[in-house]
């Protein structure tokens, strides 16, 4: 039985082992999944907004996506254990981007591959968009573009557990512990030291350790240019409801949705100021110096927000292209890797499972091909840019 060690035990690595032991019928893996900490305080995880889209400028993460949905649509029964049947509370009111004048030629370009991919997506002029949602102000809008179906929100905790829960009870072991070395062999990792003391033999290493992923990958020696960006999620609550409210992109870059009775924000900082492993605190001022003013210029009814709370999470960022980094190093034929989701790891954790599981079982993709997200494309300097992160 081949030994695999996940190094993280968030959604990735907990979709990994759910996966690479989702068949019955086939030889049996021994998943051991080190993971720093149980409580998850840290984990993106558990501090994500939790949504799901379509609307990317990729075919790969269309598509990553599009499995995506497929999965959390019959998540219930697939990850079910006994008696258990998760619910992640999945929504699908879509997302609505918004674009101004210079935006609209991207914007057209997203859509025409998008369509190409069958997405369920349609372009709308600002009367048009005005119609459909009476509340939102069309002032510098050129063209928005609203998902009409396959894209919402969830309870990303949930999905994490989920995953957990289904790996354990196919045999999957967890344990509670921080990576502090890789043993190398030659172009072989062959264990994996932790700080409880003993070293966990292995087979098959994988680095799904999110915003602390470039560390693992410095263990084996191996340059990962994944860092941990801060990013801050503001809930507010409103006196007034948005009938339809979709996950809105403002032309400002703000963000925001529906979360049950109130709503929830957020927004990427300028370059100069979006520095790694930054601590999770919370920058108070900038909700009202700067996400404030914006929701109210784009929904009237917003100048009479209260906020109510906010947390800060990591962004697995990846610096080079934000695409995820996923499979081999040509330098170690045995560490696996799938970090570098830039904001999107939650949607995509179902096909990078079900990947990675079957890279590691037979060596190449047969489900979706992930190779265009290979470590490859940066060793060649071939950047696979995504143009809509937010």
């Amino acid at each position: 039985m081949r030994r695999v060690v996940i190094i993280g035990g968030g959604a990735i690595g907990s979709a990994i082992a759910y996966f690479l032991n989702r068949d019955p019928e086939e030889e049996p893996f021994e998943v051991t999944v080190v993971e720093r900490d149980f409580s998850y305080t840290q984990a993106s995880s558990a501090l994500s907004a939790s949504s799901i889209r379509q609307q990317f400028s990729t075919a790969i993460n269309i598509e990553m996506s599009l499995y995506g949905i497929e999965f959390f649509r019959a998540l219930g029964e697939t990850l079910r254990v006994g008696d258990n049947v998760p619910d992640i509370g999945l929504v699908e009111p879509g997302y609505l981007y918004l674009a101004p004048t210079d935006g609209v030629e991207v914007l057209r370009e997203n859509h025409a591959l998008q369509k190409a991919h069958d997405v369920d997506v349609i372009l709308m002029t600002p009367d048009q968009l005005e119609a459909r949602f009476p509340w939102m102000s069309k002032e510098d809008i050129a063209l928005a573009s609203l998902g009409l179906s396959g894209e919402g929100w969830y309870d990303g905790y949930s999905l994490l557990q989920a995953f957990r829960k289904k790996a354990v009870s196919q045999g999957a072991l967890y344990v509670q512990a921080k990576a502090t070395g890789l043993q190398r062999d030659g172009d072989r990792v062959k264990g994996v030291e932790l700080d409880i003391g003993n070293v966990l033999q292995a087979d098959v290493v994988v680095n799904a350790a999110g915003a602390w992923a470039a560390k693992v990958a410095g263990m084996a020696g191996i340059d990962l240019p994944v860092r941990g960006r801060r990013r801050m999620v503001f809930s507010f609550s409103c006196p007034d409801t948005l009938p339809g409210c979709p996950l809105v992109i403002d032309t400002s870059g703000i963000w925001f949705r529906p979360e049950g009775r109130r709503f929830i924000c957020g927004f990427a900082p300028p370059q100069d100021r979006d520095r790694d492993d930054a601590p999770l605190e919370v920058d108070y001022r900038v909700f009202d110096d700067f996400i404030w003013p914006a929701l109210a210029k784009r929904v009237p009814v917003f100048e009479a927000i209260r906020m109510t709370g906010a947390w800060a999470g990591y962004y697995e960022m990846n610096l080079f292209d934000h695409n995820p980094i996923l499979g081999l190093h040509p330098d170690c034929e045995n560490l696996f890797f799938a970090n570098g989701f830039s904001g999107h790891g939650l949607q995509h954790c179902p096909a990078t499972g079900r990947g990675i599981a079957e890279l590691i079982r037979y060596g190449e993709y047969r489900s979706l091909d992930l190779s265009p997200v290979s470590f490859a494309r940066i060793l060649e300097n071939r950047p696979l840019l995504e143009r809509n992160v937010i």
